[in-house]
């Protein structure tokens, strides 16, 4: 196991970062959106008159989509902006292109980031993960359950399109003690509702959802993989209540996934995840930035785009080794 002991607290050294650049959080959204929208519009016109000519600049979009998102991701965290009312703004504006419901998703992240590691608060934002004691003690019926839900093609094929076309559609609990988040989701389906009828009246149904929903689903595809390999790898961090601790959390628990510099780009610098844990106020464009100049934030488990796939065969906590394994090392038990 790793430890972290910095010459420094951790409050000193990422204090510098955590600060908003006005002019550097306008060009990220300049660089990103625009691009973005340019490529929906040629995606949309060719969709409708030479879909094979324009098919290519679907991938570059979804990539946009992805960085879009991570600004997003930054407004929920009130770090992207210094203004709260600008970073809300942004956020919903944003949430409407992701299919996301920005006050609902805001909340329940903020939960992942409070609880990501701890055994005895998991379900809220984050990926359904037992422990090998818990998946034995399961009926037959609801091991093969929990094994369909961990199949890649559930989780980066129909999770996706449960999670972005459904889930967010959907509120539930009481209104009346959740009226925040009912608002977000309901005002979120009546904006897109709109958005949808403006584009069926002006450029037609079929080609506007044959130039947006291959982008928005491979889009949803690659984030929830990068939700994935932030915590889904084999030495982990998970612990119970009592002994759950938030800088090994942050710091072991979540990935240094150390990408291609264009891939970095294109995802909002969201590899550098163990820095993000440490402290969400560092918006994506310091992340980088604070990991090059804090060699504390190199001592840690570096996992690379090769490496990471292999990850996707681990799908259980095992407390006694510490480790994420796969099913396979269940044999014979």
């Amino acid at each position: 196991m790793l430890t972290f002991r910095p010459s420094r607290s951790w409050q000193e050294i990422v204090a510098p970062y955590a600060r908003a650049n006005h002019r550097r959080a306008l060009g990220q959204l300049l660089n990103t959106a625009l691009p973005f929208l340019l490529l929906m519009a040629a995606l949309i016109y060719g969709a409708w008159s030479h879909p094979l000519l324009t098919f290519p600049l679907a991938l570059p979009a979804v990539f946009l989509l992805v960085r879009l998102f991570a600004i997003q991701h930054d407004c929920g965290h009130g770090s992207f902006f210094a203004s709260r009312r600008a970073n809300d703004l942004l956020g919903r504006a944003i949430g409407l292109v992701t299919l996301t419901p920005y006050a609902f998703w805001r909340d329940s992240h903020a939960i992942h980031h409070a609880t990501s590691g701890n055994l005895d608060r998991r379900g809220t934002g984050d990926i359904t993960t037992l422990t090998v004691r818990e998946y034995l003690a399961l009926s037959l019926w609801r091991r093969l359950l929990y094994r369909a839900y961990r199949h890649p093609t559930v989780l980066f094929g129909l999770g996706p399109v449960y999670m972005f076309v459904l889930k967010n559609r959907i509120p539930t609990g009481s209104p009346f003690r959740h009226k925040k988040l009912w608002s977000s989701i309901l005002g979120t389906d009546l904006a897109l509702a709109a958005i949808v009828m403006l584009m069926v009246l002006t450029v037609g149904g079929r080609v506007f959802m044959l130039a947006y929903l291959p982008v928005i689903l491979l889009a949803a595809a690659t984030g929830i993989w990068l939700f994935y390999i932030q915590h889904q790898f084999e030495h982990a961090y998970w612990a119970p209540g009592a002994g759950w601790n938030f800088r090994k959390a942050a710091l072991q628990g979540s990935s240094f996934y150390d990408l291609p510099a264009v891939l970095h780009w294109l995802t909002g610098y969201i590899g550098f995840h163990h820095i993000h844990h440490v402290c969400s106020k560092i918006p994506n464009y310091h992340l980088r930035e604070c990991f090059n100049q804090n060699p504390e934030f190199r001592d840690v488990r570096r996992l690379t785009l090769r490496a990471s796939l292999k990850c996707l065969r681990l799908s259980l906590w095992d407390e006694e080794q510490q480790l994420l394994v796969p099913f396979r090392q269940l044999l014979g038990k």
